[in-house]
This record gives structure tokens, C-alpha cells and sequence, in this order.
């Protein structure tokens, strides 16, 4: 299932999910995450495919977070609806029940930085930029970053990053253990399908 937001492509046994809104670096609304939940759940029960690849379309974001023109209209009911189906889709994407790869190819911030945490395995590009800077809008993040990050990196440099909202390079992301791999641009799509097919 393709749409214009969310575009799906099958090699063999191995879907690759690409969030196609680069003219706002991924960003996610509403619509956009309830796409995406759909197409995963699909996949999810797809006995046919064996592994996921998820990315964002063009070379600045894999998703660069919330986006910001819906996140100013939100009202408190609204805003917890919006959290509750982002906390759905981070818990699908880490409970498929087949492997889950972020391709992460440029900003990966807020959101797409929980979404990223959420998949089983992630390779970012040498340009990737990764962080949680919402408490710059005085918010936490909303898709159980707070768990997930900690987790992965420790609770220093989790606080850290979840405190100051300074994002990270991809160097850094994969000295404390936010990402597996760390590519150069052009050898992303590459390295991703292969480690792919070698999980399918």
C-alpha cells in the first residue's frame, strides 16, 4: 500500500516504508501517523515479508519531528490524542514481530527520533542529526522517548540530551549507542538493504 505520505516498496522479503513529505522534512501530523500505522500494521501480518526499512524521502530527514503548523493548533484533549496515537505507533513498530531498520538519512528529531528508537536497528548517515529538543517548546517527548532513549544510551546521557534538547551528530549517536552503523550518505541505501536481506 502506497499513498501520496507514505510510499511502500517490496524487494523479495524485505518492505522498504519511506515517509514522503521532504517539503517539510518528513514532519508528522495526524494524518501522517495514522498512514504509517496502517501500512505497518499490513506489513506486520504480511507473512511474505520478513524485514522493514524504514526512511524518509529526500537526503535532509528521516522525520524531523512534529509538525510544527499542526503542533500550534493543538488544544490539551487534542494534543493527548496526537501523543496516544504516536505512543501506538512506536509500540507497533517495536512489537512487528519481524525486524525493523531506520535508515536514517538526515534529521532525525523528536518524533523521528522516537520512531527511530523504536525500530530494532539503526543506521544513520554521516550527515544525521539526532535529538529530543523539545523542551525548547517546554513539552517532553510525546512517544515514550523518555523511556526508550535511556535505555539505549543511559540515564546521563539520556537526561542530557532530553534536558538541553542539543541534537547529535551520527558519530556521536554511535559512540553511545543511539544507532548500530554509521555510513556515509551515498552508501546508505546500499548498506541498509544488505544488512535487509541478510535479517529477511
Amino acid at each position: 500500500m502506497s499513498t501520496d505520505r507514505i510510499l511502500t516498496a517490496r524487494d523479495g522479503a524485505v518492505a522498504t516504508v519511506t515517509v514522503n513529505r521532504p517539503a517539510v522534512l518528513n514532519a508528522l501530523d495526524a494524518q501522517t501517523v495514522r498512514t504509517l500505522t496502517s501500512v505497518l500494521t499490513d506489513l506486520g501480518q504480511d507473512d511474505e515479508i520478513r524485514c522493514v526499512v524504514l526512511t524518509g524521502a529526500g537526503d535532509r530527514a528521516f522525520v524531523a519531528g512534529a509538525d510544527i503548523t499542526e503542533l500550534a493548533r493543538l488544544t490539551p484533549t487534542s494534543a493527548r490524542v496526537v501523543s496516544d496515537a504516536g505512543h501506538r505507533l512506536c509500540a507497533l513498530l517495536e512489537g512487528l514481530g519481524k525486524p525493523v531498520i531506520a535508515a536514517i538519512n538526515g534529521f532525525a528529531l523528536g518524533g523521528g527520533c522516537e520512531i527511530a528508537m523504536a525500530c530494532t536497528l539503526r543506521i544513520a548517515a554521516t550527515t544525521a542529526k539526532l535529538g529530543q529538543p523539545e523542551i525548547a517548546l517546554g513539552l517532553i517527548p510525546g512517544f515514550g522517548g523518555t523511556q526508550r532513549l535511556p535505555r539505549l544510551v543511559g540515564r546521563g546521557r539520556a537526561l542530557e540530551m532530553l534536558l538541553t534538547g542539543a541534537p547529535i551528530d551520527a558519530e556521536e549517536a554511535w559512540r553511545i549507542g543511539l544507532v548500530n552503523k554509521v555510513v556515509p550518505p551515498e552508501a546508505l541505501a546500499a548498506e541498509t538493504s544488505r544488512l535487509a536481506a541478510k535479517l529477511a
